[in-house]
């Protein structure tokens, strides 16, 4: 089986964490956000491999379909993309509070 190209964008990386993670196929995905189904896979491989870039819209849809926010696809460290999708997974008033602590942190108060 070939190997896939390294993606060359940390969006594209992203993009292929959060699919992998999910058990998804690139052109199941591409179906799941609205692609056509003959070119699915190779619009999906194009994004990860970074040879093109979506629209915001199109990572709108990726995010919903892979249950990431589409911030987690900007992330540029590891550790923040797992505070976003962390964060985001909350419900409101778990937000706020966690937003507080963090005031507090960096301002010394804790």
């Amino acid at each position: 089986m070939p190997s896939r190209p390294t993606p060359r964008t940390l969006f594209g990386r992203r993009l292929r964490e959060a699919r992998l993670k999910q058990g998804i196929a690139q052109d199941k995905l591409g179906v799941l956000i609205g692609l056509d189904e003959l070119s699915s896979s190779a619009r999906i491989s194009r994004y990860e491999t970074g040879i093109h870039a979506p629209p915001f819209a199109v990572v709108e849809r990726l995010s919903a379909a892979l249950h990431v926010p589409p911030a987690y696809f900007y992330c540029e460290s590891d550790e923040m993309a797992e505070l976003v999708v962390g964060f985001a997974s909350l419900p409101g008033p778990a937000q706020a509070r966690l937003l507080q602590s963090l005031v507090e942190l960096s301002q010394g108060s804790v």
